[in-house]
């Protein structure tokens, strides 16, 4: 990779992580890491232009179907691919069907971009996850063997602890904070081998301590407002991502917003 790059275009694919939930905006938009990664670059390059595929539920064969051809056309100098985690979160999954399409998507967009970027995607702590994190693992473990064979760049969120911080994560326990989209766009950032903003991998203060009686009415509200409705899409086969378009399906100029940044002097305050 030309660590000196100058990246013009930029393609975003993927699920809910890659949308930007839950980086709320004002307007009930949601922006994320690949956003903020956009404006960076957009504001280093004149004439930047930048599509976001992603959409919220997506599985992995969805990606494909519906997300790979279309990014493929677009030639960008950057793409990042980042899918098959909502997968591994299916009660039944066939973890073999899953790594093969997701090698069928990075052998369709490596060859047609200048760089693609995949990701060891960050694993949140607690007993509801560690119930999937053996497939999880196994489908990183894939992700870090095609990088090598595609010449891909990975990016690896899972190692980093502070990402497994419970404040790093939204009420719903499955999306990250503002703040930790933030840190996502750091680490690519600097994957690309551009000049460091700060150290993305750095840990929070210590925690305030929670009170139980607080932590319960949290875990109460977590179920009833997340869990359940979670559950009820699984069980009945729908996806939060139904009938939802990408927020930016085309490959256009992108004018640079005013960034708002949480940094690592202000965290997130702890949540649950």
């Amino acid at each position: 990779m030309d660590m000196n790059a100058n990246y013009t275009s930029f393609v975003a694919l993927g699920d809910s992580f890659t949308e930007g939930m839950s980086d709320l905006l004002p307007d009930g938009s949601y922006r994320g890491w690949a956003d903020l990664l956009a404006a960076r670059l957009a504001a280093r390059t004149p004439g930047f232009r930048y599509a976001n595929l992603a959409v919220r539920g997506k599985l992995i064969g969805q990606i494909v179907e519906e997300q790979v051809e279309a990014a493929a056309g677009m030639s960008a100098d950057l793409v990042t691919l980042v899918g098959g985690l909502n997968d591994t979160l299916r009660p039944k999954v066939d973890m073999g069907r899953v790594r093969g399409l997701l090698e069928e998507a990075v052998e369709r967009l490596a060859p047609s971009c200048g760089q693609l970027v995949l990701m060891r995607s960050p694993g949140r702590n607690g007993p509801v996850m560690e119930r999937f994190r053996p497939r999880m693992e196994e489908l990183l473990t894939f992700v870090d063997e095609l990088a090598e064979r595609h010449d891909a760049l990975v990016v690896d969120l899972y190692g980093a602890p502070v990402l497994g911080d419970q404040r790093m994560w939204d009420l719903d326990r499955l999306h990250l904070t503002a703040e930790g989209h933030r840190r996502v766009a750091e680490a690519v950032w600097q994957a690309l081998g551009l000049d460091a903003e700060d150290d993305w991998r750095a840990e929070l203060p210590p925690p305030v301590p929670v009170r139980w009686l607080a932590r319960r009415t949290g875990d109460a509200r977590f179920a009833r407002q997340h869990l359940g409705p979670w559950v009820a899409r699984r069980v009945t086969g729908r996806s939060s991502g139904d009938g939802r378009l990408a927020k930016r399906p085309e490959l256009l100029p992108y004018e640079t917003p005013e960034l708002r940044t949480t940094g690592p002097e202000a965290p997130p305050s702890a949540r649950l």
